[in-house]
């Protein structure tokens, strides 16, 4: 895999300062305003769909199936807690971010990407001792790191 990376180099780098970019624009909004623009997590959704084309890392089809498992599972867990508790927990925006993450990296790192999104969210809470937390910059941040991994690896 390698390399193959390599020969796609000219690909892979400058889809990775698009994505550094959106994920850093969506960390300062979602700090500020507890809230996700829809351009930045649905601007994603589509270079990850269109870059999946020509990409060593992921097919188009395992693209698709990453985006529309991870926005369902996130849109599902978020309207279950939302019936349970009558506040909301996940917004669609986390939703949106972690499907355009499924489509960049397919569905086999989401688990790994929420694991360290949630740890990272869960330690910043309890050192802050805040009780609600802006989730969309640790999703961004465990996207990050994931991909850095895997266009590394």
């Amino acid at each position: 895999m390698a390399g193959a990376l390599k020969s796609v180099g000219i690909i892979i780098w400058p889809a990775s300062a698009v994505l550094g970019l959106m994920l850093a624009w969506i960390c300062v909004v979602d700090f500020q305003r507890f809230e996700i623009p829809d351009a930045a997590s649905l601007g994603l959704l589509i270079v990850g769909l269109v870059f999946s084309l020509t990409s060593p890392l992921v097919t188009p089809w395992l693209a698709l199936v990453g985006a529309a498992v991870a926005y369902l599972a996130f849109a599902a867990l978020g309207a279950v807690f939302f019936q349970i508790t009558g506040q909301d927990g996940l917004g669609l925006g986390d939703a949106k971010l972690l499907g355009a993450a499924g489509a960049w990296l397919g569905p086999w790192d989401l688990p790994l990407l929420v694991a360290v999104a949630s740890f990272g969210a869960l330690a910043f809470a309890a050192l802050t001792r805040q009780r609600r937390i802006a989730f969309g910059p640790w999703l961004a941040g465990a996207f990050w790191v994931v991909w850095m991994v895997r266009i590394s690896a």
